[in-house]
């Protein structure tokens, strides 16, 4: 049976600790709904109603564009070991880039990753636990280190004029972009 909370208990903060992965998922009106696998310890609890995560350059900036447009964000964390639980984060979102006010004061809760390009910072609604019986066991072995070695492996201008400068969506809402590699 699921079980909701207005704010993140202990336990939830302990569960969150032990994952190595979570997943996050928005959307906008008339665009598609972008569900993306996040890792490389790039999650914080900033308080019991807040938490943060960072972005590394990908393939595309939907979270971004999404956050701008309607705020929504659901963050979902499953245990593929014992005890079975699904976590989810429902909450408004928004992303802080470089040039941002609030960027250094954020990114210290961070190592900043080669790539880095923008944290996002939700404001939590509602927590929620389910059984994640469903969850099939399995073993994390190690963080793949393909993202970290491509963006260490080249300059600023070309990992941030191909991978981070992005003016629109894949469903043509616009991003901000970082205007400075952050520090």
């Amino acid at each position: 049976m699921a079980k909701f909370f207005p704010a993140l208990t202990p336990e939830h903060r302990a569960f969150v600790a032990k994952q190595p992965v979570f997943f996050v998922a928005t959307a906008a009106a008339d665009a598609r709904v972008n569900l993306s696998p996040k890792g490389m310890d790039s999650f914080r609890i900033l308080d019991d109603t807040t938490v943060a995560y960072l972005d590394v350059a990908g393939s595309g900036n939907e979270t971004n564009a999404h956050l701008l447009a309607d705020g929504r964000i659901t963050i979902m964390f499953c245990a593929f070991d014992n005890p079975a639980l699904i976590f989810r984060i429902y909450g408004r979102g928004r992303p802080v880039l470089p040039q941002d006010d609030a960027w250094d004061e954020l990114a210290a809760h961070f190592t900043l990753l080669p790539g880095t390009r923008q944290i996002f910072v939700i404001a939590v609604d509602e927590a929620q636990t389910s059984c994640g019986w469903g969850v099939p066991y399995m073993a994390f072995e190690r963080e793949r280190d393909t993202l970290n070695k491509y963006h260490a492996s080249t300059d600023d201008a070309t990992r941030f004029g191909k991978y981070a400068v992005r003016t629109h969506s894949i469903d043509g809402l616009p991003v901000r972009s970082p205007t400075r590699v952050p520090a």
